[in-house]
């Protein structure tokens, strides 16, 4: 139990109302089975372990600032507390939607005299703090400078956008992963378990195929998962079990039918591949929707786009690859919901672009002329001469620099023997690869004059350099 001074010097507990609350049958189920301490957290292993250095400022009530990085659901203000419960200080939490810069000044002069008058450490917790103007982050400084209080801010925001940044820089940032499908089952496990008034105390059960429903439906939210499990268990008598029909009811979201390891999974993700490959893109928005709705981790289908933005666009539209990345990118900044948005932008782009498989052909062709022993030496001009001796056994020589030549291009053989001539990218004309396509032929008829024997040789070019000149 976590306690203070009050200002006439009586040891008052903070957390008796919220104790009491969370007691409370009326209280929230996500409120009742609020973690108590660190070993009941869920999750976020790589934060509470033993050794991590969030554990040790813990069990050594160090003095402490702290930036919580997360999305919804994933624990953050959980943590806050657990500080505050096992550290034995005060605990004074504002919201930074609805505190301003003189609530934020109060709450640092009332930590102040705590610490003055009877030594007592004060943890400060801003949810949201990103929501905070510069000037209010501003007025924390003072406090975490002078560590007038330990203080903790949350945000689902990128912090190095949204905070200042010598508040930052005070700070020890801690990112938060989405709880995993285990550990979502776990939180489900432990609230149908724990006994009444705190949990559901075993009175209801949940079978499979509606835990599994309630675990896509989280999305790695534990928040979320014991909201949708309490207005499930609500009118259930003891001795009931929840079923999908009645999650369905509870949280009005029908069950998609989509077994992450069956079949449901693989005709899903196929359709959405080939919608994109014949330019639909309302069908293949409708696939991801469906592999978002039903739980389907979304950097999986962020590598689908990036593949693909190659293997059915290539040539035809560069910047397709461009698009997938950063929704890549966006999935890990940003995550879900908003991701989602990311992800349908680079759905639309590869659908509506020009298509081309003339990359992946490229590649398989070549990777079947090696499987198939096409192998060869490299020419000795093209060989390393960047080591003492190399000269001597004519590595480098008659290497022909391009950038000496007018076009950047020189007539000089590249391939080795086994392979010489062969023609891997064959470029379509559609998009972009267009342009490509006649620059392809362009560059191969100069390079066949090498084949031919025509064309400059090293000794028509006197100023030339040689590999090891270049270096």
């Amino acid at each position: 139990m976590a306690r203070a001074m009050s200002e006439d010097g009586q040891s008052a507990s903070l957390f008796d109302d919220a104790e009491d609350a969370a007691a409370s049958a009326g209280a929230p189920l996500a409120v009742r089975m609020r973690p108590r301490t660190l070993d009941e957290v869920i999750g976020q292993r790589h934060l509470t372990g033993a050794g991590t250095p969030f554990r040790k400022l813990v069990d050594n009530d160090a003095p402490m600032s702290l930036l919580l990085w997360g999305p919804p659901g994933t624990g953050k203000t959980t943590l806050a507390y657990v500080v505050s419960q096992v550290t034995k200080r005060r605990f004074t939490e504002l919201s930074a939607v609805s505190a301003g810069v003189k609530d934020v000044r109060a709450a640092v002069d009332a930590a102040r005299r705590a610490l003055g008058m009877h030594n007592a450490q004060t943890v400060l917790f801003v949810d949201e703090v990103h929501r905070f103007s510069k000037t209010q982050q501003d007025a924390l400084l003072p406090a975490v400078e002078n560590r007038w209080v330990s203080f903790i801010g949350a945000t689902t925001e990128n912090p190095f956008f949204s905070v200042v940044s010598p508040l930052l820089s005070r700070s020890l940032l801690l990112t938060l992963q989405p709880l995993s499908d285990d550990d979502v089952r776990e939180v489900i496990r432990r609230a149908l378990a724990e006994p009444e008034p705190r949990g559901l105390g075993g009175a209801i059960t949940i079978d499979d195929e509606a835990a599994e429903h309630l675990v896509r439906l989280a999305g790695g939210d534990a928040r979320r998962t014991l909201t949708y499990l309490e207005a499930a268990a609500l009118g259930q008598s003891a001795g009931g079990t929840i079923d999908v029909g009645t999650l369905e009811r509870a949280v009005d979201r029908a069950a998609v039918r989509y077994d992450r390891d069956g079949d449901q999974h693989y005709d899903v993700i196929s359709a959405f591949i080939k919608s994109m490959r014949g330019s639909d893109a309302d069908a293949a928005l409708h696939y991801m929707a469906r592999m978002i709705a039903a739980g389907e981790d979304p950097r999986f289908i962020a590598r689908r786009l990036i593949v693909h933005a190659s293997e059915d666009v290539g040539m035809a539209d560069p910047t397709a690859l461009q698009t997938a990345i950063a929704a890549a990118q966006a999935v890990e900044f940003v995550g879900l919901p908003e991701a989602r948005i990311n992800l349908a932008q680079a759905v639309i782009h590869i659908s509506l672009a020009p298509k081309s498989n003339a990359v992946i052909k490229a590649i398989g062709a070549a990777e079947a002329d090696v499987r198939n022993g096409l192998i060869g030496t490299v020419p000795a001009h093209l060989r390393d001469a960047h080591y003492p001796g190399a000269g001597k056994v004519g590595h480098g020589q008659g290497y022909l620099y391009p950038h000496d030549f007018a076009d950047g291009i020189v007539p000089q053989r590249y391939a080795p023997d086994p392979v010489a001539g062969r023609r891997y990218y064959e470029p379509s004309r559609h998009g972009l690869e267009a342009r490509v396509t006649e620059r392809a032929e362009r560059i191969r008829a100069i390079l066949g004059q090498a084949e031919d024997g025509a064309g400059d040789k090293p000794k028509d070019r006197p100023g030339s350099k040689t590999e090891k000149e270049q270096a």
